[in-house]
């Protein structure tokens, strides 16, 4: 039987993505144990503290195994994932799990994780998460039959990464569906989200009897074990009992909960980590290192709205992204250039004043990992078409949380939208490094004295929150005052500039 040498495995290692970033989180694995991959192939997505990004895997081979589950913090410089280089590995028979824990009981996650393959035949191609048709073992192997029994407390790091991996994987044909895991042969098959509740509820998984496909233990078995006034099998929810009122769970059916465990499930403890962590860290810097000043003004925009709905028909606008932020993105722009004092940043070490002659034009963009803020490189250098076109690739890449690192570095001020969610205001938080932010917010009909008589008209209530170690009020007070001019007279677009 033919074996692959360590020699001939190459480990991928967890790569600085960002700026000296330290580590970063698995979100998604491509690929799994056994599958073909080429040099630059992306195999996993990462979120660090700025964004989420792909990793591309420098070899040519077939993956051995996988060092960590998706939802890992990894730190920059850790194996991730296994590669075998060796040339005709792939059709080649790869020796069996048990052969492989009697050569080596104490080998790591990477040695253990090798999969079987049916002799003549090799892998074929299939659907991620379904397994190979000749063997409903290839995907994860089991890991009792890999590593040696021990206390969980006792288990190697390689050896609990393995475990959880092989938590998702299909159940062995030893184990029926129904009952416990037999004592010696590992922990139960759960997921990470029922381990984490069923410690959460103090539930030891080895004293549950799993109800879930191929022997896998549910978030209802848990409860059920959490509760000794139940049968050990969950009973129907229709069914009385003498419980406390319902409490639904995340992502699961309501289940009856148990007095003793009710605190337990009534909060929910979610880490903060990647993007909203380090959105959170540089917050709070900003707010305690530059000193804000914040000022307001009410605006009629409703010129500025007609000039939007004829842009939408000028030919030379055709395909692109024109809403109200454009226009106000290019009235700050022009009030940057009217008064380039503002754009500046603060050396604390030097104690120096740093102006920028370009605008680095943030926009911020609320994503389900969090908060970020992208920037427009060279904003004041823009057309309007070519502003446009920049502000539909930012929005569209940073809802597809594709946002690069490289995009949210070195922006000079910033807009942030909250009229998108309704809101008339706001007082907004500089982003770190940079000497001004606007808000702009919700637009909306009102009564407003025009021409002199009252008449409905379309108004909004911009805020503008600069670092006065930088602006002083003068300063400010001109930006802000600049910007309503222009969009409630947007001829000064042309006038201005």
């Amino acid at each position: 039987m033919t074996t692959m040498t360590e020699a001939s495995v190459r480990e991928f290692k967890m790569p600085d993505v960002g700026e000296g970033l330290t580590e970063a989180e698995i979100l998604k694995w491509y690929v799994q144990p056994g599958d073909t991959v080429t040099d630059g192939q992306v195999v996993c997505e990462v979120e660090t503290a700025k964004a989420a990004v792909e990793l591309p895997i420098p070899y040519d081979g077939v993956v051995r195994a996988l060092h960590f589950p998706e939802g890992t913090t990894v730190d920059v410089g850790m194996a991730i994932i296994a590669v075998d280089v060796s040339g005709g590995a792939t059709g080649a028979p790869a020796p069996a799990p048990e052969a492989a824990a009697a050569a080596a009981p104490a080998a790591p996650a990477a040695s253990v994780a090798e999969e079987p393959k049916s002799a003549g035949s090799g892998r074929q191609p299939v659907l991620v998460g379904y397994g190979v048709a000749a063997s409903s073992t290839k995907r994860r192997p089991r890991k009792g039959v890999e590593i040696p029994a021990q206390e969980p407390a006792q288990q190697p790091a390689a050896a609990a990464v393995q475990a959880e991996l092989n938590g998702h994987g299909p159940a062995p044909a030893d184990a029926p569906t129904g009952t416990p895991a037999p004592a010696g042969q590992g922990r139960p098959l759960a997921k990470p989200p029922v381990r984490k509740l069923a410690k959460d509820l103090g539930v030891d998984l080895t004293t549950v009897s799993p109800t879930g496909p191929d022997g896998i233990i549910t978030r209802e078995d848990v409860h059920a074990a959490a509760s000794p006034a139940q049968a050990p099998a969950p009973a129907p929810v229709a069914a009385p009992q003498p419980t406390v009122p319902a409490v639904p769970a995340v992502s699961a059916p309501v289940v009856p909960v148990p007095a003793a465990s009710y605190d337990a499930v009534r909060e929910t403890r979610i880490p903060v980590k990647g993007v909203r962590k380090a959105t959170a860290a540089a917050m709070v810097g900003s707010a305690f290192t530059a000193p804000h000043v914040t000022e307001f003004v009410t605006v009629d925009v409703t010129r500025t709205l007609k000039l939007v709905e004829e842009l939408k028909q000028d030919k030379d606008m055709q395909g692109l992204r024109v809403n109200p932020l454009l226009l106000i993105a290019k009235a700050l722009l022009v009030a940057i250039r009217r008064n380039p004092e503002i754009n500046a940043s603060w050396d604390e070490a030097a104690q120096e004043i740093v102006q920028k002659h370009y605008v680095n034009l943030g926009i911020a963009a609320a994503t389900p990992r969090g908060l970020i803020v992208p920037n427009i490189k060279d904003a004041h250098a823009k057309t309007l078409p070519q502003l446009a076109e920049s502000l539909g690739e930012l929005v569209a890449t940073a809802r597809e949380g594709k946002t690069s690192p490289a995009a949210m570095q070195g922006g000079t001020v910033t807009i942030t939208n909250v009229g998108v969610f309704g809101v008339d205001t706001g007082t907004p938080i500089l982003n770190p490094g940079e000497s001004a932010i606007l808000a702009i917010g919700a637009i909306k009909l009102q009564p407003w004295v025009h021409k002199g008589k009252v008449k409905p008209r379309q108004v909004t209530t911009l805020a503008l929150s600069f670092d006065h170690r930088l602006v002083d009020g003068e300063l400010g007070s001109k930006v802000l005052a600049d910007v309503a001019a222009v969009l409630e007279q947007p001829k000064r677009l042309i006038t201005w500039a």
